[in-house]
């Protein structure tokens, strides 16, 4: 009984009953959604003060040329992974041809096509990562531009705090963080619940007869996800040097809430506790990588939007040039970094694509079916993914602490005084 203590234990316990329910009560468990939405409007309502706070925190913190060259470690490794995302995607559709042979037999949203065409190019795109009212980025929970200005903000404050010492404000967005934290430690008391009432509403009104509509679809990205999470942690364990066997048990609670959640925002919170008390990341290093990751570092979605224009083409018989593979490729990595934060952004995503590079969009029906199952996939990559680039960039600065990671000393997120990481903290910009 110890066992159902613990939050990862509730929390699959609640997966399951959540899935038996749903198919034995079938449509009426849509009654229980509401209260699977609520759970995930009391996380989702923190992740605004959450990410401003931390990558604010993050950089006014910052000293001497180390926290330049923490900036290009982290972008550095985030486009370095979704690079090599997008050419496993790309050679894994080649070989398994997940699209050919599909045929479109239902109807599409007309509101998507209209979504879509309202996405003009990549030049849009770019521009939108800045916003002209950052109050309506916040209302509009637009996390790009938001980050862009918590950026600014605080190098701003960097350099404010340099200047006269004052470090009122600095110390108040630390407070505001930890606050936010401890807020979100109080809804998560509640996620077996909120978990159980989403997953009974999906089966109760899909059942597992989605699953089989895009068979091959689902299983190469499976696949991918698979060989991408192999080969990052072995790439990780081998340039860092932690022990990889333990490295699956302390991602599990991490991975249940994002695969159950399908949220790279929801998964947050435990993403940044976990790689301070569990992987002995510096809190520097895990505000700082962490917050940029979460919207940039979506290995799951590149490889997943990848693989969707390599399936619309061989859907539609369509033969991709050399161009127009590249232009999807990068258009994967750009588009997800506004879409990955929130779920249910795939139909947008996917009709843009078809769109942009001359793809029939009707094959899209079946793989909105079953997105709720490759968002589980895309969200499991993305998170354990940042989780990897934040060991990779700390490891650089030497701020990994090998006896939490190994289990020997225990560190609390909340807890963590900067002042006692001061002396790794010099030794980091020296070193850089």
């Amino acid at each position: 009984m110890k066992y159902l203590k613990n939050m990862t234990v509730q929390i699959l316990v609640a997966c399951v009953l959540g899935i038996l329910f749903g198919l034995l009560v079938g449509p009426w468990a849509s009654n229980l959604k509401f209260i699977g939405d609520m759970f995930i409007r009391l996380i989702q309502m923190s992740m605004v003060p959450l990410v401003m706070s931390s990558v604010i925190v993050a950089t006014g913190s910052m000293s001497g040329k180390g926290a330049g060259r923490l900036a290009g470690l982290t972008f550095g490794w985030i486009l370095g992974l979704s690079a090599v995302s997008a050419l496993v995607a790309w050679g894994l559709s080649s070989l398994i041809r997940p699209g050919a042979g599909m045929a479109f037999t239902g109807t599409l949203d007309p509101s998507l096509a209209k979504s879509a065409t309202e996405t003009t190019g990549w030049q849009d795109t770019i521009l939108n990562f800045v916003s002209k009212n950052v109050v309506d980025a916040m209302a509009q929970g637009n996390m790009v531009p938001i980050i862009v200005f918590s950026l600014l903000f605080g190098a701003a404050l960097n350099a404010y705090v340099t200047k006269t010492g004052r470090t009122e404000v600095l110390h108040f967005m630390e407070q505001l963080q930890q606050i936010v934290l401890t807020m979100i430690r109080f809804v998560m008391v509640v996620a077996p619940i909120g978990i159980f009432c989403l997953l009974a509403d999906l089966a109760g009104e899909v059942g597992f007869g989605v699953v089989t509509t895009a068979l091959k679809y689902l299983g190469t990205t499976l696949l991918g996800v698979i060989i991408l999470m192999v080969a990052f942690s072995l790439f990780t364990a081998a340039v860092t040097g932690i022990k990889l066997s333990a490295l699956p048990g302390k991602l599990t609670e991490q991975t249940v809430v994002a695969v159950t959640t399908t949220s790279s925002a929801v998964t947050f919170p435990t993403v940044l506790r976990t790689a301070v008390e569990k992987l002995g990341v510096s809190q520097r290093v895990a505000n700082f990588t962490l917050s940029i990751g979460l919207t940039m570092g979506s290995y799951g979605a590149v490889l997943n939007y990848t693989i969707v224009v390599m399936f619309l083409a061989q859907a539609g018989n369509v033969h991709l040039t050399a161009g127009q593979l590249i232009l999807g490729m990068v258009l994967a990595i750009l588009l997800n970094m506004g879409t990955i934060t929130v779920p249910g952004g795939f139909p947008v995503v996917a009709m843009f694509l078809a769109s942009a590079i001359g793809l029939p969009f009707q094959a899209i029906g079946l793989l909105i079916a079953v997105d709720w199952f490759t968002g589980m996939f895309r969200t499991f990559l993305n998170v354990n993914g940042d989780s990897l680039v934040a060991l990779l960039v700390a490891n650089h600065s030497k701020e990994i602490d090998m006896d939490v990671y190994n289990g020997v000393r225990t560190v609390s997120s909340e807890e963590i005084d900067p002042e006692e990481y001061e002396k790794q903290f010099q030794a980091a910009d020296a070193a850089d």
